[in-house]
């Protein structure tokens, strides 16, 4: 499902205009963004699940084409544990 399909969705179950979803997702996509930036960033939805940031370490890597060693620095990344009824459902 795409972004366009989702706001498309989500005006006609809620009997709003697309322009409405799409500022809403928006804003909750922002809110959610802001959210994982903090030090600590932890956003749970109940039900649906937790996206929370993880910090990857840096490591060796190795280029596929060419066989040679790389490094690869470190980094922050977004972790998503799904709730359980979601899991449920899925």
């Amino acid at each position: 499902m795409t972004k366009a399909e989702l706001v498309e969705k989500a005006a006609k179950d809620a009997g709003i205009s697309k322009a409405a979803a799409n500022a809403a997702l928006d804003s909750a996509i922002d809110g959610i963004t802001k959210a994982l930036k903090k030090k600590d960033g932890k956003v749970t939805l109940v039900g649906f699940g937790t996206f929370s940031k993880v910090r990857r370490k840096a490591r060796k890597g190795r280029n596929p084409q060419t066989g040679e060693a790389i490094k690869i620095k470190a980094r922050n990344a977004v972790k998503f544990t799904p709730g359980k009824k979601l899991r449920d459902a899925v």
